[in-house]
């Protein structure tokens, strides 16, 4: 039997909790040889992108503690851009899991287009990369020194994020590095010397920018 682990991002909204586990549920008994290992369900509120179950998957993953990892659509697996979906999924496949979107059939390394997709996923997130880096040049130039954007000549962010902090944290995000891990290596000095790691907000708001 493989094991098969359950990844579920939802809203506070019981009801749309219910339903999608119900229905990965009812796949699972349905799919021979699958039996369910464990659920992870990180419950989207506001604008919090933290996803601590997402992370504690990924550590089972790395483990080899399941099979196969199951979610509801790809919008549900990740928001956070083609580029790092495609880092996280290939991960997967690395670790020697299967993953499967409920939705999205064909979107799956169990199927026939498998192959396709990943292609196509590679070339968006090229794509992606390259519009990223591109923007971070542009928008920025040196006057004096320092780093300012070149619709205002101002610095960027003051005073409350830095301007060559905004860039690292385009350029991880770039990279495909998760929100938690951003927040957790990039830090600034703020008033009275003190230093203050940017917050998962934060990182949100410049990668909602790019």
């Amino acid at each position: 039997m493989m094991k098969v682990a359950i990844y579920v991002r939802v809203s506070t909204n019981n009801q749309e909790t219910d339903n999608q586990l119900s229905q990965l549920y009812n796949y699972i008994e349905k799919t021979e040889d699958w039996e369910l290992f464990a659920e992870f369900k990180d419950v989207r509120t506001g604008s919090d992108n933290s996803r601590p179950e997402f992370d504690k998957m990924f550590s089972a993953a790395r483990q080899k503690q399941f099979d196969v990892l199951l979610f509801w659509d790809i919008s549900r697996f990740s928001r956070s851009g083609t580029l790092f979906t495609l880092q996280r999924l290939r991960e997967l496949e690395i670790l020697g899991i299967d993953w499967h979107s409920y939705k999205d059939p064909y979107f799956s390394t169990m199927g026939p287009f498998k192959d396709v997709v990943i292609s196509i996923m590679a070339t968006l997130a090229k794509i992606e990369r390259e519009k990223i880096s591109e923007r971070t040049k542009a928008g920025f130039t040196k006057k004096n020194g320092k780093t300012v954007a070149l619709k205002s000549g101002k610095a960027v962010g003051r005073p409350a994020i830095p301007n060559d902090v905004i860039i690292r944290v385009k350029k991880l995000l770039a990279d495909g590095v998760a929100y938690r891990e951003i927040s957790r290596r990039v830090s600034y000095k703020i008033k009275f010397g003190k230093i203050k790691h940017i917050s998962i907000a934060q990182i949100s708001k410049i990668n909602n920018k790019l």
